[in-house]
């Protein structure tokens, strides 16, 4: 079974391009415009084992929020295709991600219902030019449109480059538990409704 999927989402704010393979092996070619946020994607390809095209173009002039809320959209809108009706699945991923004095955990279940628990402090609010509370909205974006439940907690840190990078780590080795093929479900959906 294939599990990819690609996906245009073209607004007069923005033209987001993913293509997400879910049995990849952590290849990324990202051109977000924001060389922050690649940085950041391009821990979900390696850390999650997804190979992941992400390419936008959006109205940077104004500022950041509607590409990354866009991305973080359009790739929840990936996911969904690229995972299919979750059969055989193990369904719940988890990671602990620690870098230097920064610490954070990601929970995630592919449970078709989308929400988002966000716990996440930063010190500054800026790492380098890029706003760092647009990350909550590129979280939320794939969430709504991922159908997953997600939690994330940044357990310490004090460096605002180490705390949402351990975020990501953890969100892209979460992801990779989560999709992975349990031989033991024998390709049942892994819910008693039969359905995710």
């Amino acid at each position: 079974m294939t599990r990819t999927a690609t996906v245009d989402r073209d607004t007069r704010e923005t033209r987001i391009h993913v293509d997400l393979d879910l049995d990849g092996s952590g290849r990324a070619k990202l051109s977000s415009g924001l060389p922050f946020l690649d940085h950041m994607l391009d821990q979900i390809a390696r850390h999650g084992l997804v190979d992941l095209v992400v390419s936008a173009h959006g109205d940077l002039q104004i500022d950041a929020h509607h590409t990354v809320e866009d991305i973080g959209i359009t790739l929840g809108q990936a996911f969904a295709k690229a995972v299919g009706d979750k059969a055989g699945i193990v369904r719940y991923g988890h990671a602990y991600v620690p870098l230097d004095e920064a610490l954070s955990r990601v929970v995630l279940d592919c449970s078709g219902r989308p929400g988002l628990e966000w716990h996440v402090a930063f010190p500054r609010a800026r790492v380098g030019d890029f706003d760092v509370d647009l990350f909550h909205e590129f979280f939320q974006g794939f969430v709504n449109h991922a159908g997953v439940t997600l939690h994330v907690d940044a357990l310490r840190g004090q460096n605002a480059h180490h705390i949402i990078e351990t975020v990501f780590k953890a969100f892209g080795r979460a992801l990779r538990m989560a999709v992975t093929a349990d031989p033991r479900m024998g390709g049942v959906v892994p819910s008693t409704k039969g359905v995710l």
